[in-house]
């Protein structure tokens, strides 16, 4: 946990400051994305931020620093240490916040996700296009706020970096790399030296085995992805070796046509057999956590209660290793570990939707009208545990803390993950984030 330092003085100061349905998924279609960080429709605002101290002064401490050996100084009140770079043998629990600094307010974000939570890393996910719709365009205040406030609340913070800008890509969109990946580079460099020091790991793109998140000419490809992460894994290091890189994680799927999507265990063998693990710190996972809990094998959900009752069928009909948590992660970590055994997975999305207290479902995500909030709160808790006591896991983000009242409604996906409901009011699983211990 994170290391204090108090200064006590003779005469007491006291300081008051006042100041986010549709028809079964079975495997054979891709896993629902729940990783976009923008909202099409304008969000409800964050509620007004709790009367709170003014954040303490931010102290970054590198490995091999000697931190505990200075005396604190008197014009020191409160310090605390951030330790970077992250310890390999830390587990680091975070959430995925909506980074966008324009919806809500950054600072009562990053007051709940350290003083309530009592998290230790957030996730932001960034859209290149968003900050440079043209080569000189720079549209920062998009994300500054948000990555300036994690920082000034002494909170880790990954970045996920998707989202080509047009005139990167002779196809126009923002569906894929850059034609040339040294400018996905370049941009990494420049978010990097924008804010030295505030960004402690970079997810290096997302999803990449399904092709609504990587167009390209030569479609879905293992080998072309590995050599996009070895020159955004290069700039990266250049820039601050003690960011930690994590490799894009896959959405687990059932078998592809490597047109549409390709089946995630098939993918990582490829990206594996590429030379992948030679240029990450960590392998990126992801798991939406469907109706059946984080303990259960893809193989035995049709054995559990759940299975006389559930709506959705697709676990307990249709056995897939796709739709189990467990399967996923355990089969990822073994696969990692035949090549590299000291290698750990960084769980960038894992969560359990619920549409208890909604009206609607969304598309695709018929599978949240199964979990009540009580079962969600403990599947979330549940799974930090299991990762935990793994070994296989060095860093856990749970999607999602603040997209349900930052969404157009319980018709957007990423809504019945979210942990605070559409009015911004905490649903059980905040509550159970919070109370829940988190050992290193």
């Amino acid at each position: 946990m994170k290391q204090m330092r108090w200064l006590f003085f003779a005469t007491a100061v006291l300081f008051l400051i006042v100041a986010c349905g549709g028809g079964e998924t079975e495997p054979e279609t891709a896993a629902p994305d729940t990783s976009a960080d923008t909202v099409p429709n304008p969000p409800t605002p964050e509620p007004a931020a709790t009367p709170t101290l003014a954040p303490p002064p931010v102290v970054v401490v590198e490995e091999g620093s000697g931190a505990d050996d200075p005396a604190p100084t008197p014009a020191e009140v409160v310090e605390e240490v951030k330790i970077r770079p992250w310890p390999t043998d830390k587990f680091g629990y975070g959430v995925q916040v909506h980074g966008n600094a324009t919806v809500g307010d950054p600072i009562s974000t990053m007051d709940t996700v350290e003083g309530q939570l009592g998290l230790d890393w957030v996730k932001m996910q960034i859209q290149w296009w968003l900050i440079h719709p043209s080569p000189n365009a720079g549209q920062w205040f998009f994300y500054d706020g948000v990555i300036d406030e994690a920082a000034n609340h002494n909170l880790n913070l990954m970045v996920s970096v998707v989202g080509s800008p047009e005139w990167t890509r002779a196809a126009g969109n923002h569906i894929g790399p850059p034609d040339d990946y040294n400018e996905y580079a370049n941009f990494l460099t420049e978010l990097i030296n924008r804010h030295p020091g505030k960004i402690d790991a970079i997810e290096v793109w997302n999803e990449q085995n399904l092709d609504r998140e990587w167009q390209t000419t030569n479609g879905i490809s293992p080998e072309d992805y590995v050599r996009f992460l070895e020159v955004a894994y290069n700039a990266i290091k250049a820039a601050d070796p003690n960011i930690i890189v994590i490799s894009g994680a896959l959405s687990p799927t059932g078998t592809g046509d490597w047109v549409r999507w390709a089946d995630d265990f098939e993918y990582l063998d490829r990206a594996l057999a590429a030379g992948m693990l030679n240029f990450t710190d960590c392998v990126g996972a992801h798991h939406n956590g469907y109706n059946i809990a984080p303990d259960v094998a893809f193989d035995q959900a049709g054995s559990t209660a759940e299975a006389a009752t559930a709506v959705f069928r697709g676990p307990f009909d249709n056995p897939h290793h796709s739709w189990s948590f467990k399967t996923t992660l355990d089969t990822y970590a073994q696969k990692i570990q035949a090549i590299d055994p000291n290698m750990k997975l960084c769980v960038t999305e894992f969560g359990w939707a619920s549409s208890e207290g909604y009206d609607v479902v969304p598309e695709g995500f018929a599978f949240a009208q199964d979990n009540t909030l009580e079962e969600q709160a403990a599947y979330v808790v549940q799974a930090f545990q299991q990762m935990h006591a793994s070994g296989n896991v060095w860093l856990a983000f749970l999607f999602n803390y603040d997209f349900g009242n930052k969404g157009s409604g319980p018709q957007d996906d990423p809504v019945p993950y979210s942990i605070v409901d559409i009015n911004g009011a905490p649903r059980p699983a905040f509550s159970a984030v919070a109370d829940m211990e988190k050992p290193d």
